[in-house]
């Protein structure tokens, strides 16, 4: 029997599919093809490797502290088998990710196969993904590392590729060679070579085969790596590598750390072929071509009205979105921000991201709604001195107990039972209450009930930062 542990890698920040996906809500917890999250659908994948002849192990899934709270409820949503999240204090690409997935999982007294995919991508044939994944786990328990490959049916400029010695449908091939994103003319010398496969980032190997391959091309992230995960603390399902250490780990990808050069020191490195509607969502083209299209070749998310236009995608979020007369546009509604892009310029805009990082805009980073482990908040209205906003709280969770040295706050309850601490007063507020926190006072926002609550929150003041904030009791650890 094939002992599996499934490693999901849920960071990233999905920068080329602003407006929608932003570096506080990235692509990989939006639900862009279906009614479930990317990140979800990858956790389902996963838990479907389960068979008679598998013994699935707990999965390890490796996301930023920013994002604990993000990715602990959607599993939440989706499974209530155990799970454990290795939280990264920065980002250092994949290749640390990987490893301290790889160390956690040898601390549990074994040698598992890793099955290890992206958060962030579509696979839409879950019996395929699973068949190629159990088959290629029976080639890792071996000691072979195997890499999938899509079959390219276009000459993708997007992609990096893998060259590989065979088709590999049912036996893996080895790998040849790995090749950066080509130009036009050689995507399309390699589409009709045949011999050569989109590389997906999915990757199946025994962990103990990891760090070996990682010691032999690059000790220097294995031994820093090492050195933050030894110092780790936990909380609950919560495992967080040393800070100060973990910042030094240098930050490098799993292919070019140990894919390309693990064949000259001697690893068993092999490809097998994946034809299971695979996508990485890079950018909007690519969420185009996923969706289902009309007879002009639109496709459209949201309320939307198109009129004469033809291969364009329209994505509304709050309002109505019109188009006539169009052709092969990517246009994206969201609150706060619109994004009108040729199909052919989609991979560029991230280089609208950075101008907005450079301008202090935090359009590039936030939605107006905000999700938080108690709840979310929506951004209504702000002017000079003054901030509104919609609250909503999770039934049975609450709000740090805080003040705020710059700002007051009126609370009004809309719907649902609110618990208020307001200075030394328990108030008990219902629907059409309200109640006054003056500057400095010590608070706290409770829902004792059911149902979700939700308040309006006026906020006066000077200065209206989410900065100013000062915990003193936390259930989510957020506390000084």
């Amino acid at each position: 029997m094939t002992y599996i542990v499934p490693v999901i890698l849920c960071g990233g920040s999905g920068s080329r599919l602003w407006p929608l996906s932003r570096s506080g809500f990235p692509k990989q917890f939006l639900c862009l093809t279906g009614a479930q999250s990317l990140y979800q659908e990858t956790c389902q994948r996963m838990a479907a490797l389960a068979a008679s002849t598998v013994r699935l192990g707990d999965s390890w899934i490796v996301t930023s502290e920013e994002h604990r709270f993000l990715a602990s409820e959607q599993w939440r949503e989706t499974s209530d088998a155990p799970v454990t999240f290795l939280l990264e204090p920065c980002a250092r690409n994949t290749a640390p990710a990987l490893t301290l997935a790889a160390l956690a999982a040898l601390e549990q007294g074994a040698d598992p196969v890793l099955v290890v995919s992206p958060a962030d991508q579509v696979v839409s044939d879950t019996q395929e993904f699973v068949r190629v994944a159990r088959l290629a786990a029976e080639h890792a328990e071996q000691g072979a590392i195997v890499i999938f490959g899509v079959p390219p049916d276009r000459p993708e400029t997007g992609y990096g590729y893998i060259q590989a010695a065979g088709v590999a449908q049912s036996v893996p091939s080895p790998v040849l060679r790995f090749v950066e994103k080509p130009d036009l003319a050689t995507a399309q010398s390699y589409l009709a070579d045949g011999r050569y496969f989109w590389n997906s980032g999915l990757f199946v190997l025994k962990a103990s085969v990891w760090l070996k391959a990682l010691e032999a091309c690059r000790p220097d992230i294995l031994q820093a790596t090492q050195a933050a995960w030894q110092q780790r603390s936990q909380d609950h399902q919560f495992v967080r590598p040393a800070n100060g250490l973990f910042q030094s780990v240098p930050s490098e990808s799993i292919d070019y750390a140990v894919m390309e050069p693990c064949g000259a020191h001697g690893f068993d490195l092999r490809m097998l072929a994946l034809q299971a509607g695979w996508s990485d969502l890079g950018a909007w083209d690519a969420v185009w071509k996923a969706l289902p299209h009309d007879e002009q070749g639109n496709a459209q998310a949201g309320d939307v009205m198109l009129l004469h236009s033809r291969g364009n995608l329209v994505h509304a979020n709050h309002r109505l979105v019109c188009a006539v007369g169009v052709q092969d546009l990517m246009i994206v509604e969201t609150a706060d921000a619109v994004l009108v892009t040729h199909k052919s310029s989609s991979q560029q805009v991230k280089d609208i991201v950075g101008q907005l990082q450079t301008h202090g805009r935090v359009e590039g980073e936030l939605h107006r709604k905000v999700h938080r482990p108690w709840g979310w908040y929506l951004e209504v209205d702000e002017g000079a001195r003054f901030k509104v906003k919609r609250i909503m709280v999770k039934p049975g969770a609450s709000l740090s107990l805080q003040m705020h040295h710059h700002r007051a706050e009126h609370w009004v309850v809309v719907k649902g039972t609110a618990e208020i601490t307001n200075g030394d007063a328990v108030l008990l507020l219902t629907e059409n209450q309200s109640t006054f926190i003056p500057v400095g006072q010590k608070h706290r926002l409770k829902n004792p009930g059911h149902l979700p609550l939700e308040i309006i929150e006026v906020q006066s003041g000077g200065y209206l930062g989410e900065d100013d904030i000062l915990r003193f009791e936390d259930h989510y650890g957020r506390s000084i």
